[in-house]
């Protein structure tokens, strides 16, 4: 006959304690009245203010909200900030930067992404199927909302139709932190394919002064003579900073 096991056998626990993501903390750790409290009053206030009744740490809460329902959010929204300098970016902080920041996970990685992703859709659609010289406040906000705080360098082309409708917005390249590759022909050859008469070339420069390098200028003049070749007109070339951006147009450039 077996002996029963001792009480001092290991035996399997009824319940076992689910694992604790960085950013879901377990039950017994659900915020106190008053961070409940805290994040109704914000969002009454958002909602009745709007994005002017909030700064940037209070903005990041909010979002961080749905991505952690259970913690006082307040501690991480200025730590992210601390790092990435203001809301845009935070928002456009590369995902492995941003999960360097204690308390970030995947979930508020998540919501970052999305906020960010709705805000560049948002911009695209002011701009996409308009006439792109009566509409350049908006064509350049854009510009700022999808590359002004990006890390490294971008090389968009934006194609006009012969009404300067714009029918394309296409990123030609990626680059460093100061030098993107750039391939005239590719660029011209791209306009003909999509049946465009004009260009406007756009691209970002990381340290956050837009003024034009040499290596600039000489690849759009060598954009130029390609399409003027081929009977294209190349409006402007639009170098975007944090804070300004330089207009090859008018500077003289072009």
């Amino acid at each position: 006959m077996q002996t029963p096991p001792a009480f001092s056998d290991a035996c399997l626990p009824l319940f076992s304690a689910a694992p604790v993501s960085a950013d879901r903390p377990n039950r017994a750790e659900r915020h106190p009245p008053y961070v409940r409290d805290h994040r109704r009053r914000l969002r009454e206030r958002f909602l009745s203010g709007g994005a002017a009744a909030v700064p940037d740490y209070e903005m990041l809460e909010l979002v961080l909200f749905r991505a952690i329902p259970r913690r006082d959010v307040k501690p991480i929204a200025h730590a992210l900030l601390a790092r990435f300098g203001d809301f845009a970016g935070v928002l456009s902080a590369p995902s492995e930067q941003l999960s360097e920041v204690g308390g970030v996970g995947a979930s508020v990685i998540t919501e970052l992404r999305i906020v960010e992703a709705a805000a560049h859709r948002l911009a695209q659609s002011r701009v996409m199927g308009r006439q792109a010289i009566s509409s350049w406040t908006a064509l350049i906000d854009y510009c700022r909302t999808s590359m002004a705080h990006r890390g490294t360098e971008q090389f968009r082309v934006f194609y006009l139709d012969r009404k300067n409708v714009l029918i394309a917005d296409e990123e030609q390249a990626r680059g460093t932190v100061d030098h993107v590759p750039v391939y005239p022909r590719e660029v011209v050859k791209r306009a003909l394919l999509l049946d465009a008469s004009a260009l406007i070339l756009v691209h970002n420069h990381p340290s956050g002064d837009p003024t034009p390098s040499q290596a600039d200028i000489s690849m759009t003049a060598e954009v130029a003579r390609a399409a003027e070749a081929l009977g294209l007109v190349l409006h402007d070339h639009v170098i975007i900073g944090k804070s300004a951006e330089a207009s090859f147009r008018a500077e003289g450039y072009l």
